[in-house]
């Protein structure tokens, strides 16, 4: 993910904002609070808690500190002027403004711009009990700093101090934002998808909301999250990113207490860290939430139950709250309530190319030597951000024949990180679910739903609700024409699925639950090497097949069958009894 702007920010200032005031009216009660605003925010400032005494000069470690500062916001109080101190530093402040890419916001604290403008009222007469030669210097800055845009007490949010103290924290978190305001060179494709989601989760909105954004895993969803958290978090009184929800609660008996903790403590000042259990976790999070308008992101998600340990309900959080909640099963975000549910759409090709030369080539498009290299390996991750991500990584740096031979190795070895990624999804199915999975992958891929089902439910299985399971999980699509609905997924988790089942005993296919390569068939009913272990069969009837090699299969349930000079005819169920004698086991 992109480093935070006001990381970037500190590597030219050291600080991000100077604070200018005469700490003998403001010190501790307005200035005290907007600096802490301004740190909580994570915004690194600058407050001068021990200055000289009166009259002495500015000393050059306060000057460097100015030099140092990217923002300064000088709070003109009805005593400001009376300190040679602040306005010494007010005429350093203007400088800086001028000659360097630094800017100074004015706030009014108790005064009326006029009068620091024109030095009357309270600020003339406290400049004129100066008889320092620099009074024309100081009433110039003056002057300068009261024409710039700011914040009067008396007029801004109805002179409410808490409200102009987040106005200045938000316009300050957005300057610093603008500065570095693209995403990562490397998240190619996402400022589109942050716009839509924004537009989903519409912060102008008074009420509570939370969205869900699902999708197969490696698809992008975290990273999505992460963006629009980033993008959006300074609008809110207080933020949280929980990552690798299900990891962690899975992790240990006390998992979803930390996940607690951790909300509690950073969207309330660091309470929580003595909460006990979940329940008192729950009972703390619906009383404590309620104060603060927060932006709370929870990700990966694969259970109610962490939902109701840590967003129960609406009626916790404070109106105008978001919650993002990530998750592979659609199912979770259903039963738990929430109304928007987002999917994250893969990479399109031009996309995908963007993001592989960004790992690949440290450029926007590939090098021309390797255009033909760079579009295999994007037909081959068929949009998937994970799977080019890894692949650029590995590729970056590897001469021509190592990418020749990394990309035919992929045809025959499937990328682990990939795979793993994605498997996590299936292994959190339901064991007949799984098997509903391995039968579509291996044989039933492209299938028309309703003969899918058909022979699904002939096979014992609750197909109607195994497919809906499925495709909540990210493990299916359905894509319908005029005619029909057909069954689908994407490449890598068929590729996924068939490595499981091949993986045990990868060269021996008569140790495969489910055959539907032509060369193995042939080899295992000609050479009678059928065995119980085989349960289906993505058969090609050709003249060679010796169809009493399937005498052995005493548990075979499932035989699809299509003509070696009709390829369309790839979903001709046929019925055991009606091809052999030698099928009385299988449906």
């Amino acid at each position: 993910m992109a480093s935070s702007s006001t990381s970037f920010i500190k590597e030219s200032y050291q600080y991000d904002v100077f604070l200018s005031f005469s700490g003998e009216d403001t010190r501790k009660n307005f200035v005290d609070h907007l600096y802490d605003a301004l740190q909580k925010q994570g915004i690194h400032t600058f407050k001068d808690d021990e200055r000289l005494e009166k009259g002495k000069g500015i000393n050059g470690q306060l000057l460097k500190s100015i030099e140092d500062s990217k923002f300064f916001i000088i709070v003109f109080s009805k005593k400001y002027a009376s300190s040679s101190w602040c306005l010494n530093e007010l005429v350093k402040i203007m400088e800086c403004q001028k000659s360097n890419e630094q800017s100074a916001y004015p706030v009014f604290y108790d005064v009326d711009p006029s009068e620091v403008r024109k030095q009357r009222g309270p600020v003339g007469e406290a400049l004129a009990r100066h008889t320092n030669i620099e009074t024309g210097k100081w009433r110039e800055a003056l002057t300068e700093a009261a024409n710039l845009s700011g914040w009067d007490l008396r007029n801004t949010a109805d002179g409410h101090e808490a409200k102009v103290i987040k106005l200045i924290v938000e316009q300050i978190s957005l300057e610093l934002r603008s500065i570095n305001v693209n995403f990562d060179d490397k998240l190619v494709g996402m400022e589109p998808r942050v716009q839509v989601l924004q537009k989903s989760l519409d912060i102008s909105s008074n009420d509570v909301r939370m969205i869900g954004i699902k999708g197969m895993g490696g698809a992008g969803k975290t990273t999505l999250a992460r963006a629009t958290f980033d993008r959006l978090s300074i609008h809110f009184e207080a933020k949280s990113f929980v990552e690798n929800v299900r990891e962690v609660s899975k992790a240990s008996l006390s998992g979803l207490l930390s996940l607690q903790r951790k909300i509690l403590s950073d969207l309330l000042n660091g309470q929580g860290k003595n909460v006990s259990s979940v329940h008192d976790g729950t009972n703390m999070m619906k009383t404590k939430l309620r104060g603060r308008e927060v932006l709370l992101v929870l990700d990966d998600v694969d259970h109610k139950d962490q939902l109701e340990a840590l967003a129960g309900d609406l009626n916790w959080f404070k109106a105008g709250s978001r919650i993002i909640i990530t998750t592979r099963d659609e199912q979770v975000l259903i039963s738990h309530r929430v109304k928007w549910i987002r999917d994250v759409n893969l990479l399109s090709d031009e996309e995908a190319i963007g993001l592989f030369s960004r790992y690949a080539f440290g450029k926007d498009i590939p090098i021309q030597e390797y255009e033909r290299q760079s579009l295999q390996v994007v037909r081959y991750a068929s949009g998937l951000p994970l799977t080019i991500k890894v692949l650029g990584s590995f590729l970056c740096g590897k001469d021509k024949p190592e990418w020749i031979d990394a990309l035919a190795r992929l045809k025959q070895i499937p990328l682990k990180e990939t795979l793993e990624k994605l498997e996590l999804s299936y292994e959190s199915l339901e064991d007949d679910y799984k098997e509903i999975f391995l039968d579509i992958a291996c044989l039933l891929k492209g299938w028309e739903k309703n003969k899918a089902i058909r022979l699904l439910e002939s096979c014992g299985f609750h197909a109607r609700n195994g497919l809906r399971v499925l495709e909540q999980r990210s493990l299916i699509t359905f894509n319908a024409n005029h005619f029909a609905v057909y069954l689908s997924m994407h490449d890598h988790i068929e590729e996924m699925g068939k490595n499981i089942v091949r993986r045990l005993h990868p060269d021996d296919p008569n140790k495969h639950s489910r055959l539907w390569i032509q060369e193995e068939i042939e080899d295992v009913l000609g050479n009678d090497l059928g065995t119980e272990a085989i349960r289906c069969i993505n058969i090609k009837l050709t003249p060679e097949i010796v169809m009493e090699g399937l005498g052995n299969m005493k548990k075979l349930r499932c035989l699809t069958v299509n003509h070696r000079d009709d390829d369309k005819d790839c979903d001709n169920l046929v019925k055991i009894d009606e091809v052999s004698q030698y099928f009385p086991n299988a449906l």
